[in-house]
């Protein structure tokens, strides 16, 4: 990731493309883009696009400023490092799986060329100086330095020309316009840490200045006049600016923890990421003024910043692009104001309170760069009273950031209290708040007939009582049959009337369970009444087979020749899987004995025929009764029990 700074005309030419093409971004965005593996990130300002490399998934991946892909380009092998023509016209990509170099059309987005450098040369860092492609190859010891001369009408491929210098592995480089005739080259991934500056304005590579800084270096960056550099080292916890014609320490940027990556703006405003482990802060932004703090922001929290070259600056300097994430789940953040420093803004309230008494709300706005006491802060409430928020004014900043006021909330429920700050020419905006829960009445609901118990499809009055609420009124009454088959369905709905009560009818033909609901309001909590009721099924029973019936005993009895086997036919309110008990008795020593009881199962009808058979005793009294038994097959109705039917057998 290295921003190159345009000759006049292409600056003038970006600029202007970025105001017709492309309206700012209001806000910081996030979002998810499709790489597994980031290696380096370019940025293209006059077309106002981003390009990715994705060592893991061989592509490149282009996006717009907000992380929405235009396009990918697939097929190239470990891909790594990319370079952007000081035109904007050719993106440059550095192909090692496949040992060559790759342009592509930033207009047309296409491949315009490929540059073969020879057979395992595997070509993995590139940079564009004057007129040629420099690109480190190799692996490990055995790498090296090489050019491809674009100025040449057919351009040609140089390698060995370190000039003496024995890189560890394939060299990280950088050049930059307004440094002519300087090539840049890192040995970073040894501990020694040697930095290489080469003179190139010859053509042929020779070695101007070398140290070993001691570190191995995860990112660098050239600044905007192309003479200085910024590495992430050499001290685990520091970015160090060196001075290319001496390789001097210029300044030291103070981070927290180890950097991961380093872009520096077309002013000089440097952005670095760093290993959060803490989640306490991941980018930072440092002006030109030393004297002044970093801004710190949390991009990643859960995304830890990504390495290789994956921070960058837009074209104009006026966004940054950091990309977080691990592999596989990588994001695209957008920063807008990146210079700004972002507060934090907390908010403190009690967890509960009373409602009309006085609470106190306190917390803190802090940033690196401290606000000044009676800076002020907007504070809204919200509430069942002011759904939509209600201003409290403005509340001063204390000494130290902090902050507390009183308040008496007049409703109870859910109580929420925002603060906001607007922001300034140096600080972001932020807005937090705090939610109270504040007590309410509880008020009085009862619905009627709890318990009892009622014929089969009998129309029943439910009647919800509502005692003293604030302003709401309105009852609801739901019911919910008994059975999976049956949702809960509101029966009614409506403002109890003057004595406070609401009514509905409901025909039953099942158990169920009625709910009175009041939501509740400002000053009375919710509160619900329920109540449970049964319904019987409907059931009767007939003897078939009789020769005659004849009231006798105070009931009517049938008559059955003792050749005849009787059939009971039982009909009853049907359900799936619904049983019913059939039970036969005998009149015997002054008392009626059962002889029999067994569960039969209903047809879909709701239908049961059973055939009593055997040789009974003749001259005795019998009778029969089939009963619905809630539990049995199912529950959804109350326990039924049918009528008796009287029989007798002759010879």
């Amino acid at each position: 990731m290295r921003l190159r700074t345009l000759p006049a005309a292409a600056a003038l030419a970006a600029l202007f493309g970025s105001v017709v093409l492309a309206a700012p971004a209001s806000a910081d965005s996030s979002t998810s883009i499709p790489v597994s593996l980031a290696d380096d990130t370019v940025v293209d300002g006059v077309h106002q696009r981003v390009f990715i490399s994705d060592s893991y998934d061989n592509q490149i991946v282009v996006t717009d400023f907000t992380g929405t892909v235009v396009t990918k380009f697939t097929g190239l092998p470990q891909v790594l490092d990319l370079e952007l023509s000081p035109d904007s016209g050719t993106l440059y990509a550095a192909v090692p799986g496949a040992d060559k170099i790759v342009a592509l059309d930033t207009e047309q987005l296409t491949q315009a060329a490929e540059y073969p450098t020879g057979d395992k040369t595997a070509p993995s860092r590139i940079a564009y100086a004057d007129g040629r492609l420099w690109f480190g190859y190799g692996d490990q010891w055995d790498s090296g330095l090489g050019e491809v001369d674009l100025t040449a009408q057919q351009p040609t491929v140089t390698l060995d020309l370190a000039a003496g210098h024995d890189f560890s592995s394939p060299p990280e480089l950088y050049a930059d316009p307004d440094n002519p005739g300087t090539l840049l080259a890192l040995d970073a991934h040894i501990s020694s840490g040697p930095i290489v500056v080469y003179d190139i304005s010859s053509g042929t590579p020779v070695i101007r200045v070398s140290a070993e800084k001691g570190a191995s270096f995860q990112d660098a960056a050239l600044t905007p006049d192309g003479r200085n550099v910024i590495v992430t080292g050499p001290a685990p916890r520091t970015l160090t600016e060196y001075r290319l014609s001496d390789l001097s320490a210029v300044r030291t940027y103070p981070i927290a923890l180890n950097p991961l990556t380093v872009s520096v703006a077309p002013d000089g405003t440097v952005a670095a990421t760093v290993l959060d482990t803490d989640d306490i802060g991941d980018t930072y932004v440092f002006g030109t003024d030393p004297a002044q703090p970093a801004s710190i922001r949390n991009l990643s929290h859960s995304w830890m910043p990504s390495g290789g070259h994956t921070t960058t600056w837009s074209a104009d300097g006026s966004q940054l692009f950091v990309l977080t994430g691990s592999p596989d789940a990588m994001r695209f953040q957008t920063v807008d104001a990146p210079r700004k420093y972002a507060p934090t803004l907390t908010v403190d309230a009690p967890s509960t309170a009373t409602r009309a008494a006085s609470l106190t709300v306190k917390g803190k706005l802090t940033a690196n760069l401290a606000l000044p006491a009676g800076t002020p802060l907007q504070v809204t409430r919200t509430d069942l009273d002011s759904p939509n928020g209600k201003s409290l004014g403005t509340k001063p900043l204390g000494t130290g950031g902090a902050y507390s006021f009183t308040d008496t909330p007049p409703a109870g429920g859910k109580v929420t209290y925002t603060v906001t700050y607007a922001g300034d020419a140096t600080h972001t905006a932020a807005t937090a708040s705090d939610t109270v829960s504040v007590s309410r009445a509880t008020p009085t609901l009862t619905l009627n007939n709890d318990g009892k118990v009622y014929d089969y499809a009998k129309s029943v009055t439910f009647t919800a009582h509502l005692g003293t609420t604030y302003k709401n009124r309105t009852v609801e009454i739901w019911a919910n049959p008994y059975g999976a088959d049956k949702p809960d369905t509101l029966v009614k709905s409506g403002t109890v009337d003057s004595s406070g009560n609401l009514s509905a009818t409901l025909t039953l033909t099942r158990k169920t369970k009625l709910t009175a609901k009041f939501a509740g309001d400002a000053r009375y909590a919710p509160k619900t009444a329920t109540s449970t009721v049964g319904a019987k099924v409907k059931v009767s029973t007939t003897l078939g087979g009789s020769y005659k019936t004849r009231y006798a005993w105070n009931h009517t009895y049938y008559y059955f020749h003792q050749s005849k086997d009787p059939v009971v036919t039982t009909t009853m309110t049907p359900y799936p899987g619904r049983k019913q008990l059939l039970q036969i008795q005998i009149y015997y020593g002054g008392v009626w004995q059962s002889t029999a009881k067994q569960y039969f199962t209903l047809d879909s009808a709701g239908r049961s025929v059973v055939t009593i058979t055997g040789t009974p005793p003749t001259g005795y009294r019998y009778r029969v009764r089939d009963s619905y038994i809630s539990g049995s097959g199912d529950s959804v109705n109350t326990t039924t029990y049918g009528t008796w039917k009287y029989f007798t057998f002759t010879s």
